[in-house]
């Protein structure tokens, strides 16, 4: 491949989306790729710190507008220390979420401010995945599945059930508005049929690259 690949891994808390986005940077090394895995917030360190003050706290420690300012602050520093110079290299970047759940999250979810999300992703980031997978996920199934892990980053998960049931709707709103890079992923199956789906998914997008 001359350029690199953009993957991005999508979905409710608890969807399994973190689990898939390994297993598959475990097939692609094992086919002989050298992915690099990462994550958002985070994937540098000025983001991980970010991360912290974002996903800690209680649920009205920020406002859905100043998140959005959080996020796009880390995903920029990501962007440029991390996800640009490997594609740049050539390498394939698998990302545990990405400027769609910002989309869902302060778009949608937590204010009205989908425009706002665009605009700043446009200014600021200008840059979509190659391929999105969007682990698909029963709302409820997915947030007992979140809090069951019992960890301190469990500020969104803190908001409940309806908070949720509006991220799945609106990610599979996405999948339609953006459906030349999205791939739907029904999430509630074995861990290795889902895998398999994924796996499946993305090397047919690179062979068609080649």
């Amino acid at each position: 491949m001359t350029k690199g690949t953009f993957i991005s891994f999508e979905g409710i808390d608890g969807s399994g989306k973190s689990t898939q986005a390994f297993m598959l940077s475990e097939h692609l090394q094992n086919l002989g790729y050298e992915p690099i895995l990462t994550r958002e917030p985070g994937g540098s360190p000025g983001a991980e710190e970010i991360r912290a003050l974002v996903l800690q706290g209680d649920t009205d420690r920020w406002s859905a507008e100043t998140e959005l300012l959080l996020f796009t602050a880390a995903r920029r520093d990501h962007l440029e220390r991390l996800i640009q110079p490997a594609l740049e290299q050539g390498k394939i970047v698998i990302c545990d979420r990405f400027a769609d759940s910002t989309r869902m999250y302060q778009g949608l979810s937590r204010g009205d401010l989908r425009n706002t999300v665009d605009a700043l992703h446009s200014l600021m980031i200008g840059r979509e995945p190659d391929v999105t997978l969007l682990i698909d996920m029963d709302p409820a199934r997915g947030l007992a599945r979140a809090k069951s892990r019992q960890g301190i980053e469990e500020r969104f998960e803190d908001f409940g059930t309806d908070l949720q049931t509006k991220m799945r709707t609106g990610f599979l709103a996405l999948a339609e508005e953006f459906n030349e890079r999205f791939v739907v992923i029904d999430g509630t199956r074995e861990i290795d049929i889902v895998a398999q789906e994924v796996a499946e998914a993305v090397l047919k997008y690179l062979n068609s690259q080649m």
